[in-house]
Formats: structure tokens, sequence, C-alpha cells
């Protein structure tokens, strides 16, 4: 599977870059093909009860060093199959594929065309090696394949000065995650001896063998550094909004299926490490809880459409961290499947809106879209209603399956900032859906309809966000239950909670009617700007995204270039200046001594010579006069 992508890449960049047709044709056949052998795949491990006990694991030497006086290294790579990995491989290249589709239509006449479609074809090839990584030496370097994709694509038009910073900015932040985790992986390797996951999980669970709690806690937070920079978990989520600057395809391959939800992963794969260590796991959970209050916060006041969308996944990834430290790896997988199809629709469907409006991109400047462009409207609405949680629609399904996990394993905090989150997701979703596609037309504006290369994935998307959530109602009259295949230690088939079923409707429900009342029509709009202006404190503080940027920026021009400074002085005027240039100059001296008495003229030691017979004859004159009679006339 990851293969085929990486042969499209190099198929692309040495023999079909100069004819844009065959470069697409080529990345989406190698894409598509991968996704058949995916489909193929999840099958024959979702008939197959056995693989969600043991996974599927093919793996050979990648290498071995001896260490003297202690044991072999020894490193495997292979790929390794069960239902979680079978759910991503078949989620992320159809989506990719789809998102390939769209970008044919998106990107035509772009002078880096067969560029970008190697680009994709790199992402894809990387994303899936992670996700079938037997070892987590090898998922590390599938997780920095990604990141240097995402670079790539996120600097894309290398001509905006702002897409080069995003790029640079998403670069750098996500390294400084990836140290931690590179941290906690050389920990797990030290002391454990190895870092193939089957192994892994087995030592873990007898991990009082190998060190003490403390240890593995550590060792916990470390590797879940990782995902925070990946995943866009507060305090690095800053990253995560600015790489809108990338083409639209771009983010909805990031932020809908493929990279931010790598983090997550990660932190579900690994589950045997987190669930050994209760501090880890509620540092997951409060993680999650608080970045998906916090982003859905900031996405109340925003103007560009695509930046809503951005600070929504930030938000969406907090319930899905959130639910990995309650516990449930089922509710995670689940709402990580179900919104990649609404967030990749919705993310498509505003890259259809800006091709249409020019890259116009601020909602209050649009208006009765869905008259002009009623595919992409409506299916915009179907991706709103899964998002906010409306059944029988996809995200209402995971979102509450997160919830009643949240309210069953007694973080009642937790649970509650997961509702208001619900809540306000609903509202701003909504908000701009009333915003773009109803009310009044702009005249200014002369939207159309995408051509059918953009339309036919944003309907495949649409059905998805529709049924998709299916495969997790306990009332399915099929055997794809998702508890029955996608859990950790032991499957759970809790009740439906109806109240809280109940609850998140009426709360999704409210948000869309306040957003009805705020933004449905210009006489309402009025409303939501004497609010604004109202608590004009709180509205500049979400407007300007709590200042966060702001606070990385006055860190690292006053606190690290001030410390750099310091440092430079202290380089300059005491290490060079009095260190360094003092032992030279005491050298110096010394030597100016010595030269004195070293001239290589002879004359002058002739002279010394004399003058130090002279005054040992004087010496001899006031002790033994005689001594010094004669030694003076041996002189003469």
């Amino acid at each position: 599977m990851p293969l085929l992508p990486a042969l499209s890449f190099v198929i692309i960049v040495l023999l079909t870059r100069p004819w844009q047709k065959l470069s697409a044709l080529v990345s989406i056949a190698c894409m598509v093909s991968s996704c058949v052998i995916a489909t193929l795949a999840a099958y024959g491990i979702f008939t197959n009860h056995e693989f969600t006990e043991k996974p599927l694991v093919y793996a050979a030497r990648w290498f071995s060093l001896g260490l003297p006086g202690a044991p072999d290294l020894v490193v495997n790579v292979g790929v390794q199959l069960d239902p979680t990995s079978a759910m991503m491989i078949f989620m992320v290249s159809l989506v990719a594929s789809l998102i390939q589709i769209y970008s044919v239509g998106y990107m035509e006449g772009d002078p880096g065309f067969s560029v970008f479609f190697s680009y994709l074809s790199l992402f894809a090839s990387s994303m899936l090696l992670l996700v079938i990584s037997s070892n987590l030496l090898q998922m590390f370097v599938a997780w920095e394949l990604v990141g240097l994709c995402s670079y790539l694509l996120i600097g894309f038009y290398t001509h905006k000065i702002s897409a080069r910073e995003a790029a640079k900015k998403a670069f750098v932040t996500c390294r400084v995650a990836d140290f931690g985790l590179l941290l906690g992986l050389l920990s797990l390797q030290i002391v454990f001896g190895t870092l193939d996951m089957v192994e892994l999980s087995e030592k873990i669970h007898h991990f009082q063998e190998y060190t003490t709690a403390g240890v593995l806690t550590l060792i916990a937070v470390l590797v879940f550094i990782g995902p925070i920079g990946k995943s866009g978990q507060f305090p690095l989520h800053v990253w995560l909004p600015d790489a809108m600057e990338g083409p639209t395809p771009v983010s909805a391959l990031i932020h809908a299926a493929t990279m931010v939800v790598a983090g997550v992963y990660l932190v579900g794969r690994t589950m045997f490490l987190f669930s050994q260590v209760p501090a880890a796991m509620e540092l997951v959970a409060v993680t999650g809880a608080f970045t998906a209050l916090f982003a859905a916060s900031i996405a109340l006041t925003q103007r560009e459409i695509k930046r809503i969308l951005a600070y929504s996944t930030v938000s969406q990834l907090g319930y899905m961290m959130l639910a990995l430290g309650v516990g449930s790896l089922t509710a995670s997988m689940f709402h990580l499947w179900t919104h990649a199809f609404f967030k990749a629709l919705m993310f498509l469907g505003a890259g259809s809106v800006l091709h249409a409006l020019h890259h116009k991109a601020d909602v209050w400047e649009m208006g009765g879209l869905i008259k002009k462009m009623p595919v992409t409207g409506w299916t915009f609405v179907i991706g709103g209603l899964a998002i906010a949680g409306i059944p029988p629609f996809a995200g209402f399904w995971s979102k509450d399956e997160i919830l009643s996990m949240a309210f069953n394993s007694g973080h009642y905090v937790l649970f509650a900032m997961g509702a208001i989150t619900a809540f306000m997701t609903a509202f701003y979703m909504w908000r701009l859906i009333f915003l773009a596609f109803f009310g009044d037309e702009k005249p200014e504006n002369h939207p159309h309809e995408s051509p059918v290369f953009m339309t036919a994935p944003l309907v495949v998307l649409a059905f998805l966000a529709t049924v998709g959530g299916l495969v997790g109602t306990p009332w399915t009259p099929w055997d794809i239950n998702w508890a029955n295949w996608i859990w950790f230690h032991e499957a759970h088939h809790a009740e439906p909670n109806y109240m809280v079923m109940l609850g998140s409707v009426i709360l999704a429900g409210a948000g869309i009617f306040l957003a009805y009342q705020l933004y449905y029509v210009d006489k309402a709009r009025a409303k939501a700007h004497a609010l604004a202006d109202k608590y004009r404190a709180l509205h500049t503080l979400s407007y300007n995204k709590f200042y966060i940027d702001e606070i990385y920026l006055w860190f690292n021009h006053s606190i690290v270039d001030g410390a750099a400074k310091l440092f430079f002085l202290f380089d300059i005027y005491i290490v060079d200046g009095i260190i360094i240039n003092g032992i030279a100059a005491v050298t110096r001296l010394f030597g100016e001594g010595a030269r004195i008495s070293q001239t290589g003229r002879l004359q002058n030691y002739a002279l010394v010579f004399f003058l130090g017979v002279l005054a040992v004859a004087v010496i001899l004159a006031f002790t033994n006069p005689s001594s010094a009679g004669l030694m003076l006339g041996g002189v003469k």
C-alpha cells in the first residue's frame, strides 16, 4: 500500500513532470490501487475475529548492532494489521483518493500541478507506512516523513511570504514536539530493550520487572509530547490554523484523515503504555478536554472560512484525546473515523467556495451561495449537521460515544467541558453556514458551481458523513458494531445513555437555533454585532486567539533572543576578551621578557658574560681580597 504512491512520486518527479494530466493520472491510479488493496486487507481483518485478540504481523530484520557488555540491539521492520490499523488504511487511502480526484479540478492551470501531485503521493505513502508499522522506530521514520510532506505542501505557494512562514512554523513547532517523542522512544529502548509494539505490550504489562512507576510515567509523558504537536493540542496548536496557507486540498488532507490524526493514532497504538500510568491517562484526558473547549471558543469569532474549520479540527482532535484519556480506544477511533469524512467534506466544500469566489475567504463577504452552488452548499450543510451531532448523521454517534464514556467513567468536569464544546461547535459551524450559504446574495460576487472533478468527491463524502456512523450504533443489523472490533483490553458493550444522547441533541439544536437568530438574515446580524460590542473584551480575546501567538513571539524575541544576546556578550567580553585574550596577553608578556635575554647577538652574550665575571669579582673583593686580585689579574 505505501509502495504504490511512493512509486508514483518517483515516476512524476523523474518522468512525467512536464505532462500535467499524465502526472495526475499516474498519481490517482496508484492511489486508487492502494485503496483497493487496503479495502481487501481491511475486509480480511474484519471477517476474522481472531485478529481482535492477536494482530497479524509480518516482520523482517532491519538492522542489528552488537554492543559491548549489553544485549545486541535488533530492530525489525514490518507490517502490523489489526482492526484499528485496518480501519485506518481504508479511511486514509479512500479520503486521499477522493482528495486527489478533487485536486484535478482545483489545481487546474497551476504551474506546479505535477509537483503538487507528487507531494500528495509521497504524503499518502508516508501516512500509510505510519499506520501499518509494527515497530515504533519505523513509525517514527514515517512520522517524520509526514512532517516533511506537510512542510512541502503548506509552503507550496512559495511566492507567498505567509505560506513560507506557515510552513516553517509548522515544521519547527512539530520538531519541538518530536524531540520529546524521540526521548521517549529512546527511553523505551533503553529500559525494555525493544521498540517492537507486540513485545513492548507484553513487557510493559509487567513493567515492575524493568523499571519503576515514576520512570514509566516520565516515558509516557515524553511520548505524549509528540502527539501534542502533531495533533495540534494546547499549547502546540499554533501551527495548525496557519497551515491554511497551503492549497485547500492540502488542508483537507492534513486536517481530516492524515497528519493531524497521526498523534491520536500513536496514543491509541501505545495504550498499553498509557494504561499502566493513571497520571499519564489523566494528562491526556485533561489536555484533550481543554483543547476542545479552548479551540471552540476561538472558532466562535473567526471570519475566514478555512480558519474556522481549522480551529474546529483542533477542537475535534481534543475530543479524540479526551476519549483516549478516559480509557476508550473505541470512542476515540470511532470519532476519528467519522471526523475524517465530514471534515474532509467541509474543507473540500470550502475549497469549492474559494474557487468560485476567486479566493475571497471572509464569510461576512459571502451570502446566498447555496442558490448558485447547490451541490457544494447542500453537501456542506450535511457536513454541518454531522459535526453538530444531529442524528442520524455520523458525528452524532461518535460524539455521543465520547460524552457517554466521559460521564460513565466519572470524569464529570471533563464531560461538562465536552458538552459545552458540543454546543459551541454547533453554533460556530452553523454561523459559518448561515453567513456563507444563506441570506442575501452579495452583488459583487459571481459564484458558480465547481466542475464535476470537485463536486463528485463532495457527494461521496456527504454520503459517508451521513451513514458512516452506523457502524458504531448498537442497533446495526450487521456484525459490524465498532465495539466488537476496535477496543483495548476488552470490548465494552455499555448500554446507550439516553440522557446523554438527548442532552447532546438539545445542545446541538440550541447552538444551531442561536446561530439562526444571530446570522440568518441581515437584520438579525445586527444583533451579532451589538453582542460583540457589548462583550468587546471577550470578543477581542477570542478573535485574537487569546494572544497565544503573540505570547510566543514575545517569548522568542525577548527571552530567547535576549538570552542569546547575553550569551553573545559573555562570549565576546568574558570568554574571548578576558579569558582567551588574557591568557594570550600573559603569554605575550612572558615572551617579551624572554626575548630580552635571548637576542641571538654574540656581542650581547659577551657583554653579559663580562658583567657576570665583574659582578663575581666585586663580591669576592668584599669577602676575600686576595682571590679577587688573583681573579682580576687573570682577567687582565
